[in-house]
């Protein structure tokens, strides 16, 4: 498989919804250290709704199956984070546009449009400590897989490789935005939960086309 196509696109968004709903406690505690204690609850809610939104995708384009499921996640998720995983879904479908598939080259601009809308929507960049450090460089693993002409798998393996040592390098930094900002140097230590969330999508991506 070197194209996802609308069915896969379809399989990837309930694969990340269940996972994301089975770590719904996880997620919940790794935001406890640094924030309400509630996002796990919150993305939960909103993969809820993916999953409920489901039926409605088949037969779409790709582009659109991404686009309807960001715009679900806006209305279903609660606080800061609804719009910014909607951004992120968002962008990539219309970047995507009227395309059928997407392979490697297809997914790195999806990815760097997502990373590109969720940094001015949230006015953050990377070491702010949010789900950027783990998008941004899973985003640049997808454009340099891209630019040497790597399959399908090794370019999101690579990608959700980049994602996870983003997380693990938010331990180390101090949050600048969010309520996570109020924890300063005591943050020191806590992966960011958002981060964290990235990660589970890259590793979705990552095991489907392995």
């Amino acid at each position: 498989m070197e194209q996802l196509t609308s069915q896969d696109f379809q399989c990837l968004i309930a694969g990340f919804a269940a996972n994301v709903i089975a770590r719904r406690d996880e997620l919940n505690e790794l935001d406890g250290k640094l924030g309400d204690a509630d996002f796990g609850t919150s993305i939960a809610g909103g993969c809820n709704a993916l999953q409920a939104l489901l039926p409605e995708l088949v037969g779409l384009a790709p582009g659109m199956v991404l686009g309807k499921s960001g715009m679900t996640l806006v209305k279903s998720m609660g606080g800061a984070s609804g719009p910014l995983f909607g951004t992120i879904f968002m962008r990539a479908g219309k970047e995507l546009g009227n395309q059928t598939e997407a392979g490697v080259a297809e997914l790195a601009r999806m990815f760097n449009a997502s990373l590109e809308g969720v940094k001015t929507l949230g006015k953050s960049d990377v070491g702010d400590k949010t789900l950027i450090d783990a998008l941004a460089p899973a985003a640049q693993a997808l454009s340099a897989a891209a630019a040497r002409g790597a399959t399908l798998a090794e370019a999101l393996a690579d990608a959700c490789a980049a994602a996870g040592q983003g997380v693990e390098a938010t331990k180390a930094m101090i949050a600048n935005r969010g309520r996570a900002h109020y924890v300063g140097e005591r943050g020191i230590g806590h992966q960011d939960a958002g981060a964290t969330a990235i990660h589970l999508l890259f590793k979705v991506f990552a095991d489907y086309a392995a």
